[in-house]
């Protein structure tokens, strides 16, 4: 039967059903075609993200996913029956773009399964153990999701748009069950923690209904659509009656929480605690690689690195105090920081795109294959940027029909002196986080699912090697305070592995774990803050950068060692880059096979 909007053949249709036809032809891809659509089934966002709630899907743009305990519970049934279907295929039997498909599937099927089994709390998984946090739930993550990636071009997308509102409110209500669930096993965030979600609750609920951004997103964009009807009033009527309460409930929920809450920041504390890191470590990193040992290479990283910076900075006349209280004297050096008004926060913008546009003239020298789709830079939401990152990115849609985003966080531009920003741009769009998801988007060869996923260490080691790769196509060469911001951005990484591991595997304090980013890095302290209490939210998720950073440099070294002369830097990107986001250890048999072919 088909769905209520009409099926028509479209851009995103003709790319949903390539995707969903491609490579079938075996029992691995016909498997994987089955659960990619099993998935995009049970979470409609990512359909709607992909742009892929067209044609068979269409009824998706109408849908939120279930939060319930009940469909968690369902979730880790389906978690398990597809492991247990992958295994059935025989492994040995497969070779080239197969074998990495069905290694790279199984390890995160094998994860997930391991969190399942192991944790009665949550929402499955280990990415996070709170299910409400100033990162996670849905109140920080809808809102601009149905702003910037549910499109308004039709009635029929206006209808869909307010029944996600009232499945806003009924996620929202599943959300506070589990929350209240986990916090009677003794699972609740930190007091800090709670402090800075109400914080970030308090502003939406504090804005006047008729300027909350979904209920003047649909009137902006029905409008532009030349759409009759009155979307404000509907839309107004259910944030107003569903969502505003539901919100309420939950930061009431927060609140009475609060009062029995713990100061002590790493999950030590919850119930099979040190499994909690010990998986979050392994599915962010994808790594092998334990608390000790990234701590003790964090604290290598930071020496190393200091010293780098210490020489570049003397040769800035800059020699007296420690390299952190020379890079906070830089900072703080009005010159370097724009006004923290919107017009010079609109320039900032500006400058950064100028940015792109230079790098992107630069690409054909290190790179045979470009990703067609264009990135946009965007202002992190003013409602959630007291505890978002300092910058992100927000993949496009597969067909192309809506650009990359990358957001970056002006909550207060001196945390972005001028030299921190190309790192930051390079890292976020290009040669980083936009060149590597797109090209993945755009490969034809690769199944649906396997577009779907991510891996924090390989991609978030990309953009980290991608900063590294414009010092070595002379970006910095008439730069050197950018110089020194790039380096900066690679202590920052090496202060992640140290205060990560500190705070979940050392009984560091969040103070204590501050104070060490603040004297190594000069940051302001409330970014400092900002940062660390990222990291008690996402156990593990801030050390994937450098692990992954190494890992794609150590690759490198072995493909020059090992081809020598004949040794191709744009070849080794083709290589690392169209097979699409794996685990590392997929990743050192992805290159191995380039090295051998």
């Amino acid at each position: 039967m088909l769905a209520r909007r009409p099926f028509l053949v479209t851009a995103a249709a003709s790319v949903l059903l390539r995707a969903r036809r491609a490579r079938a032809d075996t029992p691995l891809n016909a498997l994987f075609t089955r659960f990619a659509d099993e998935m995009l089934k049970r979470v409609p966002e990512r359909a709607t993200s992909l742009g892929l709630d067209v044609g068979p899907l269409a009824e998706l743009r109408g849908q939120l996913h279930q939060a319930s305990l009940e469909a968690i519970a369902q979730d880790k049934k389906d978690t398990a029956r597809r492991l247990a279907e992958l295994r059935a295929i025989d492994r040995a039997g497969l070779h080239g773009l197969d074998a990495v498909n069905y290694d790279t599937v199984l390890f995160s099927l094998s994860v997930q399964d391991e969190a399942n089994r192991m944790f009665d709390y949550g929402t499955g998984g280990a990415r996070s153990p709170y299910v409400l946090s100033q990162l996670t739930g849905a109140y920080q993550s809808l809102p601009d999701f149905l702003d910037t990636q549910h499109p308004i071009k039709t009635p029929e997308d206006a209808q869909d748009y307010l029944a996600r509102i009232g499945a806003f409110a009924t996620l929202m209500d599943q959300e506070l069950a589990v929350f209240k669930h986990d916090a009677a096993l003794g699972v609740v965030p930190p007091d800090f923690i709670i402090d800075k979600t109400l914080e970030q609750m308090g502003v939406l609920l504090a804005t006047p209904p008729e300027k909350a951004t979904i209920v003047t997103s649909l009137l902006r964009r029905a409008a532009a659509a030349k759409l009759s009807g009155d979307w404000q009033a509907r839309s107004l009527a259910g944030y107003k009656t569903l969502v505003l309460p539901a919100l309420q409930r939950q930061a009431d929920a927060l609140r009475a929480a609060r009062a029995h809450a713990v100061h002590s920041a790493g999950v030590a504390r919850l119930p099979k605690g040190a499994d909690v890191y010990r998986l979050g470590l392994k599915t962010y990193t994808t790594a092998s690689i334990s608390p000790a040992d990234i701590h003790k290479t964090g604290l290598d990283l930071v020496a190393s690195l200091s010293a780098q910076i210490d020489t570049l900075l003397r040769r800035q006349a800059m020699n007296d105090g420690t390299v952190g209280q020379r890079l906070a004297a830089m900072a703080a050096d009005r010159k370097h920081v724009y006004d923290d008004t919107d017009e010079a926060k609109e320039k900032l913008i500006e400058d950064l795109n100028g940015l792109v546009a230079a790098m992107q003239a630069r690409l054909p020298e290190r790179f045979d294959h470009l990703p067609k789709v264009t990135v946009q830079i965007r202002r992190v939401p003013k409602a959630i940027e007291a505890g978002a990152p300092g910058g992100y990115y927000q993949r496009g849609a597969l067909d192309g029909s809506r650009p990359g985003a990358y957001y970056i966080n002006l909550r207060d531009t001196a945390e972005w002196p001028r030299w921190t920003l190309p790192t930051l741009t390079y890292h976020e769009a290009i040669p980083g986080h936009h060149l590597q998801i797109s090209l993945a988007q755009e490969t034809a060869k690769l199944p649906l699912i396997r577009k779907m996923d991510g891996f924090s260490g390989y991609s978030e080691g990309w953009a980290l090697y991608a900063e590294q790769l414009a010092v070595e196509m002379g970006m910095y060469d008439n730069d050197p305070l950018g110089l020194i911001g790039q380096l900066q951005a690679s202590l920052f990484r090496a202060v992640r592995l140290v205060v990560d591991s500190g705070l979940h595997a050392m009984d560091w304090s969040r103070e204590k774990a501050v104070d060490y980013y603040v004297a190594a890095l000069g940051d302001k302290r409330s970014a400092a803050t900002t940062e660390v209490e990222r990291y008690c939210v996402w156990p593990g998720q801030a050390c994937s950068y450098m692990i992954g950073k190494l890992a794609w440099l150590r690759l490198r070294d072995q493909a020059k060692t090992a081809l020598g002369a004949k040794f191709d830097i744009k070849a080794f990107h083709d290589a690392g880059l169209l097979s699409g986001a794996v685990p590392l250890d997929v990743l050192d048999r992805v290159i191995g096979a380039y090295i051998a072919t």
